[in-house]
């Protein structure tokens, strides 16, 4: 399979998922998702990563990234997959792949659309009957928005408010505790594919924008409409944005030499 194209739009939110190879729970231990948290931090740090939203559940992860200059994700995904599969393999001497060979990328408008996809990474561990509450599985985002780390917090707190257009924190933390209280109470969490099987989610306008810059990447690829979103549905062929946003789609191989600390 050849290597994707490593350029991307920039300036867009990104909804990372990536699976553990054949779904197996890889990332069923605490301790092997506290390494994947530390990882993510480190990449941050080291990419300029800007990180919305996050949850490692037991065979994937959610990241919702905003990429201002269309640098960071390639290198910071290749970071942190490459360093939590080697750290299971080695401490449970395995050998073979760790991630399915791609992981896929959903743009994501802001405003509404960005509230939307944030709300729908915090139910994931609940939409699977997991926990009762986002707040009682660890690591996610939710639980870091509602209690900020002053060292080593992942999310990107300016960029949330700005992208949202809220004008404090607090707002931010006291509408999503409210929501997540309401849809607990309605039992309305169902899964909705157009988050992660996207090519775009968003207005209209917004839309229309992504097929523009694809050109004739966009051939088949058409608008649809959910009872609360509009999205790009995929064609028969993977996401693949060449010289725009499909270079996104990393592939399941890490040069270790370039994964020091250094």
């Amino acid at each position: 399979m050849p290597r994707a194209n490593r350029h991307f739009l920039p300036g867009f939110i990104w909804h990372i998922t990536h699976r553990c190879h054949d779904r197996i729970f890889l990332l069923k231990h605490r301790i092997v998702r506290k390494h994947w948290i530390m990882e993510l931090g480190k990449a941050k740090r080291r990419f300029n990563l800007r990180i919305l939203n996050y949850i490692a559940t037991s065979n994937h992860v959610h990241l919702l990234i905003y990429d201002p200059k269309g640098d960071a994700i390639p290198p910071a995904l290749q970071w942190v997959a490459g360093r939590t599969a080697q750290y299971y393999n080695e401490r449970h001497e395995r050998e073979g792949a760790f991630w399915s060979d791609r992981y896929h990328a959903t743009a994501i408008d802001s405003d509404e659309y960005l509230w939307r996809c944030m709300l729908y990474i915090n139910l994931n561990m609940v939409r699977a009957g997991v926990v009762r509450h986002p707040q009682d599985w660890y690591p996610c985002g939710y639980s870091e928005l509602l209690s900020p780390k002053k060292r080593y917090g992942l999310l990107a707190y300016s960029d949330l408010l700005n992208l949202l257009k809220m004008d404090s924190l607090a707002e931010l933390q006291q509408l999503m505790s409210q929501q997540i209280t309401e849809v607990l109470k309605s039992g309305e969490n169902q899964r909705m594919s157009h988050w992660t099987e996207s090519v775009a989610v968003g207005h209209q306008s917004f839309l229309e924008n992504i097929k523009s810059q694809l050109g004739y990447r966009s051939r088949g690829r058409t608008i649809r409409q959910s009872e609360d979103s509009t999205y790009i549905r995929e064609g028969d062929a993977p996401f693949q944005l060449k010289a725009a946003a499909d270079a996104i789609m990393g592939e399941n191989t890490f040069e270790w030499q370039n994964l020091s600390d250094a």
